[in-house]
C-alpha cells in the first residue's frame, strides 16, 4: 500500500495533518490490516468524498460514523452504496424522509454521488473498516483526522450547513462555530432510532432553505434512476 494521497484542494488544506506522527501510524496500521484482512472501502475509494466535493465547494457537511462493512457497500461517501447494491436500512429511511420532506421519488439505488457533486461533503468519522466487523478501525487515528477536516470546514469564512444525525455525530458540535454556521440535528436514520426524531425532521428542506438564505445554490435531491 502506497502512502495515502489526498485529492486536489484538500492536499493543501490538510498538509499539516498529513505529516503528523498519528497519520503515519494510521497508515502503518492500514498496511498491516490489508495484509491479513479485507478492508472496506477499496483503497482507491477511501477519499472519494474529498474528490467529489473540493474544499472551496463545501456548502453542506453530512457526518456519518463508520463505513458499511459488507461486501461492495462502502465507497467513501457516508450512507451511500454503489449502484446495484441494495440500500441498507438507514439509507432506506433517509429516502423515506426525503420523499416525505420534499417529495422526491425513491430511487432504485443508493448511490449518493450526485449530492456530493453539488457541494455536500459526505464524511464518515472513520474512513475504513475490516470486512464484517463494524467499528474495527475506530481509535486508530481516523477520528483525529476527520476532526481536523471538520475544523477546516468550520474555518471557512462563508457559512456552511452541518448535518449531525444521532448522538455520535452530535458530539462533534463542539468543533463548530454555531454563530457562523447552521447545525441541523436529529435522531439517526437507523431503524433503531428513526422513529425517535429522524422521521418528520425535514432536514432536506431545511438545508435548502439555509443555502438559499446564504445565496448559495440549493441541492437537487432527486437522484436519477427512480
Amino acid at each position: 500500500m502506497k502512502t495515502l494521497q489526498m485529492p486536489g484542494s484538500w492536499q493543501q488544506v490538510l498538509a499539516e495533518e498529513l505529516v503528523k506522527p498519528y497519520f503515519a501510524k494510521l497508515q502503518d496500521f492500514l498496511i498491516h490490516e490489508r495484509l491479513s484482512y479485507t478492508i472496506y472501502p477499496p483503497e482507491k475509494d477511501i477519499f472519494s468524498a474529498f474528490e467529489l466535493t473540493p474544499y472551496q465547494q463545501v456548502n453542506v457537511l453530512l457526518l456519518g460514523q463508520d463505513p458499511y462493512h459488507n461486501e461492495n457497500q462502502a465507497h467513501g461517501l457516508c450512507f451511500s452504496v454503489k449502484p446495484g447494491i441494495k440500500p441498507p436500512p438507514s439509507l432506506v429511511n433517509i429516502f423515506k424522509e426525503l420523499r416525505a420532506d420534499v417529495g422526491c421519488d425513491i430511487p432504485k439505488h443508493g448511490y449518493l454521488s450526485q449530492w456530493a457533486k453539488q457541494g455536500m461533503l459526505m464524511l464518515n468519522a472513520v474512513l475504513t473498516v475490516r470486512a464484517h466487523t463494524p467499528n474495527s478501525h475506530k481509535n486508530q487515528g481516523w477520528e483525529t483526522f476527520t476532526d481536523a477536516v471538520i475544523n477546516k470546514v468550520n474555518e471557512r469564512s462563508d457559512p456552511v450547513v452541518f448535518v449531525l444525525w444521532g448522538g455520535y455525530a452530535q458530539r462533534k458540535l463542539k468543533l463548530i462555530d454555531v454563530n457562523r454556521h447552521l447545525v441541523i440535528q436529529s435522531a439517526h436514520p437507523s431503524p433503531l432510532s428513526a422513529h425517535n426524531g429522524f422521521f418528520g425532521s425535514k432536514p432536506f428542506s431545511a438545508i435548502n432553505s439555509a443555502l438559499s438564505d446564504y445565496g448559495k445554490p440549493e441541492i437537487d435531491w432527486q437522484l436519477p434512476g427512480v
